[in-house]
């Protein structure tokens, strides 16, 4: 009888199973954890230019008030979010800080969110706070 040395196909073969299946579940997690964080990282930037806007205009008004202004009167460094479009929408008064671009994963996390800072909240510009299957839904934040 002939001894044999090394593995057979089948063991590779195996082998090779088993790591594919770990692979897919590392990169399942990292998307996850990734998706998680932007999302936290958005409404907080969202958070600090609310804050920053309120301290710069509340007593001049808001009138005017636009992203390029933010970032030539050094509010904000820049436009750029993890996930979305920022827009805002001055008024005498109060101004709208919205997000576009958003999958209906991201609206509802931020419908769900809890923002102190904002007076009320509308996803989509809809009162009844629905969140379509598309990736075109917006997300406001009204400040007073």
């Amino acid at each position: 009888m002939r001894e044999e040395s090394g593995r057979s196909l089948i063991e590779i073969l195996g082998v090779l199973a088993i790591g594919a299946t770990m692979l897919a579940a590392a990169y399942s997690m990292y998307k996850t954890i990734d998706n998680r964080q932007k999302r936290l990282i958005t409404f907080e930037t969202i958070a600090d230019i609310a804050k920053k806007t309120k301290i710069l205009y509340e007593y001049s008004g808001y009138t005017g008030v636009t992203v390029g202004k933010l970032i030539t009167d050094g509010a904000i460094e820049s436009a750029k979010l993890p996930i979305g479009t920022l827009e805002i929408d001055p008024k005498p008064y109060t101004f709208t800080i919205i997000v576009s671009g958003l999958t209906k994963d991201e609206c509802e996390y931020f419908k769900i969110k809890k923002a102190d800072w904002a007076a009320k909240i509308k996803p989509n510009n809809d009162d009844n706070g629905t969140c379509t299957n598309s990736t075109t839904n917006s997300f406001a934040w009204y400040v007073e």
